[in-house]
């Protein structure tokens, strides 16, 4: 099935490239999420009309995430109390809503879902980089010190 991107996709293609895919990838996540257009005739004639419009609007949300990840970067490490037991282990855990929440509190935007935490959550104390995908083109490496609490 042939698509007109909508949004760069790692591994797919920039903005307004044509490219191929299969129908169900099409179906069931490009085209419901907005990041796709299926590549017919009146699509590309309407897709080039807007073309500029939609740069600049993805221009603008690349520059907020850039804004963003300088504020992340200017906080330095974040801490986030938590009880734990005498070897250093948690009570619990701490996940990317605990840290969005830190975040948040220390006065910069972050949604949970552009927190990464490929190890699963966070369950002895210490000093942790956790990785933020602020855009597709842009992820910035987050300070988190777990203290016992």
């Amino acid at each position: 099935m042939r698509v007109i991107l909508i949004d760069s996709l790692p591994k797919l293609g920039k903005l307004g490239d044509q490219v191929n895919v299969k129908s169900g990838y099409a179906r069931n996540f490009l085209l419901p999420k907005d990041k796709a257009l299926l590549a017919t005739k009146k699509n590309i004639e309407h897709f080039e009309a807007r073309r500029t419009i939609i740069e600049e609007k993805e221009k603008k949300i690349l520059q907020s995430a850039k804004d963003r990840a300088t504020k992340l970067e200017s906080i330095g490490s974040i801490e986030i109390f938590a009880k734990a037991g005498n070897e250093g282990k948690l009570f619990g855990s701490i996940g990317t809503r605990d840290i969005a929440e830190a975040v948040n509190a220390a006065g910069v935007e972050i949604s949970r879902n552009e927190i990464r935490l490929y190890d699963g959550a966070l369950r002895s104390l210490g000093d942790y980089t956790i990785p933020c995908k602020l855009h597709s083109h842009l992820t910035v490496e987050l300070n988190i010190s777990v203290v016992a609490n």
